[in-house]
């Protein structure tokens, strides 16, 4: 959409007509192009086409005056030169023409207001139409979503129930193709076709709560009620009989069984009980989306969809082959910052109103059992906010920061509430994470692609997946940094550079804007 202002800017200040077209949907790819064909005359925008659309075809037609633009042309100094200078091109008579003649019927187009929309619609309406896309071209009859009542699984559902309410809107302004699809995905029968978007997701969305000991009343409620606000046809299953029938198995074989560690276990324990839940999950989802087709005697297979986003991807805080692990992932390059506001907006405009309630709830992974003084948090397992993630993404992908340019651009940005040594362990403990798990990089659902941060390699990102997870020179440097840092806050009492930019970010003293540095980082450390 940014483009916008470059077509009105051209045409403004040198005169003409562009006409713009594009793909619009899936192309069977990553990416959904996001349509806009629009017409833009003299840098008035008189046409525009939809952004998000399920339609294979849309034409934008606009009626325009060509002399408008000679006569723009004709006034501006340089072109005037130019064509005085130019030999003049010899006459054609043609026995057509390309334009109507003046007429008292002609109506030309009227400039228009350039539609924006929110990043609230485009998490919506763009991952919504790619699923479509999507469903009606892969064979599926459906989407499979392990559902856990949290803020990632149930933005999918959310954006799925969005889909619905696209493909009963298309059809009732008469969109034959969609209405095709619909009643063939749907199977529908005797002139059926969807008119109600519950309706339609009860036939071709399938949600599973998949609980164990740990999972909470609140998780599993919350879960059930936005299964029914969207229609998605829900099961509750249990899955401790699983996890109990591996556990006795590697008993068996070791005469050994873990223990979480608010039991007394290990670290090592506690990871390898989570995992198996995580897994279990993977395995399950699978299981459910191939044979409850069969069970419903319903043709064809369901797609898993994934609920992994681009930020604990890139700090690897999910396990390798769980139920992030799944056909596609409409959310995989999406942060969890947007997805909360996302939630916000759904609750009102998609009318899911349980939402609001999912998106006020802590982040938890509820893989751990809850105890009375011990709760299993997201943040606190990561040792970061999601809010310094979504830093941390922008400034490794977009500004190419290794560990120590990070540093020295945090320092900036944080300097006045963190010490130093303080944002020199926030990096060291993001970088020691993200090396230990870039293997996991390698093997992430494909998933819709928004973010340009996106930690994928397989397409986005190339990076190497074995890093030395020490980082000797880059750490080694940046406890050099510190010490120079603090050892000129003491020298003679003077205020270090660092103190001075806290200063003047707190608005004290006459440092004038610094904070240009941060926009500049190190390329290549």
């Amino acid at each position: 959409m940014g483009t916008f202002s470059f077509w009105t800017r051209a045409t403004h200040t040198r005169g003409g007509v562009y006409m713009y077209s594009n793909h619009q949907g899936c192309d069977g790819g990553r990416l959904y192009y996001d349509g806009c064909a629009s017409v833009v005359v003299n840098g008035d925008l008189v046409a525009q086409g939809s952004q998000f659309s399920l339609k294979d075809v849309e034409v934008v037609i606009a009626q325009i005056d060509l002399e408008a633009v000679a006569s723009l042309r004709g006034s501006i100094s340089s072109f005037q030169e130019q064509a005085s200078c130019k030999t003049r091109v010899p006459f054609v008579e043609a026995r057509y023409n390309l334009c109507q003649s003046f007429n008292l019927k002609m109506c030309l187009s009227s400039p228009l207001k350039i539609k924006y929309h929110s990043p609230e619609e485009e998490i919506a309406f763009g991952p919504g139409c790619w699923l479509w896309d999507y469903l009606r071209r892969s064979g599926a009859s459906g989407f499979l979503l392990p559902l856990s009542g949290g803020a990632d699984s149930s933005s999918v559902a959310a954006i799925v129930g969005c889909m619905c309410q696209l493909v009963v809107k298309e059809i009732a302004n008469g969109d034959e193709q969609v209405k095709a699809d619909a009643i063939r995905i749907g199977q529908y029968k005797d002139g059926q076709y969807p008119t109600d978007s519950r309706e339609f997701a009860k036939r071709i969305f399938y949600t599973v709560f998949m609980g164990s000991e740990n999972s909470s009343e609140a998780t599993k409620s919350r879960a059930k009620v936005l299964a029914d606000e969207i229609g998605a046809w829900h099961l509750d299953v249990s899955i401790d009989g699983v996890i109990s029938a591996l556990l006795s198995l590697f008993q068996t074989v070791t005469g050994k069984r873990p223990l979480y560690k608010v039991d007394g276990g290990s670290n090592s324990e506690n990871l390898g009980l989570q995992n198996i839940q995580a897994r279990i999950r993977m395995v399950l989802a699978f299981m459910f989306a191939s044979l409850l087709p069969w069970v419903h005697n319903k043709p064809g297979f369901y797609l898993v969809l994934g609920s992994s986003n681009v930020d604990e991807a890139l700090r690897g805080y999910l396990t390798k082959y769980d139920c992030s692990s799944a056909d596609i992932n409409p959310i995989g390059s999406i942060s969890k910052q947007d997805l909360r506001t996302f939630l916000r907006w759904a609750a009102t405009h998609l009318g899911y109103a349980s939402l609001a309630e999912i998106e006020a709830a802590p982040p938890t992974a509820e893989l751990e059992p809850i105890r009375s003084d011990y709760s299993q948090l997201d943040e606190v397992d990561m040792g970061m906010t999601y809010e310094e993630l979504s830093v941390y993404g922008r400034l490794r992908k977009i500004f190419r920061c290794g560990p120590i340019s990070m540093f020295k651009n945090l320092c900036y940005r944080w300097g006045a509430k963190l010490t130093p040594q303080e944002v020199a362990d926030k990096v060291k403990h993001f970088f020691k994470y993200y090396s230990i798990n870039r293997h996991k990089m390698t093997v992430l659902t494909p998933s819709y692609h928004a973010e340009s941060y996106s930690p994928e390699d397989n397409r986005f990102d190339l990076r190497q997946f074995l890093y030395n997870a020490r980082w000797p020179y880059q750490f080694r440097k940046i406890d050099d940094l510190v010490r120079e840092l603090d050892g000129d806050r003491v020298h003679l009492g003077e205020s270090s550079e660092l103190d001075k930019l806290r200063d003047a970010s707190q608005g004290g003293g006459g440092m004038g804007v610094v904070a240009a540095g941060s926009g500049n980082p190190n390329v290549g450390l």
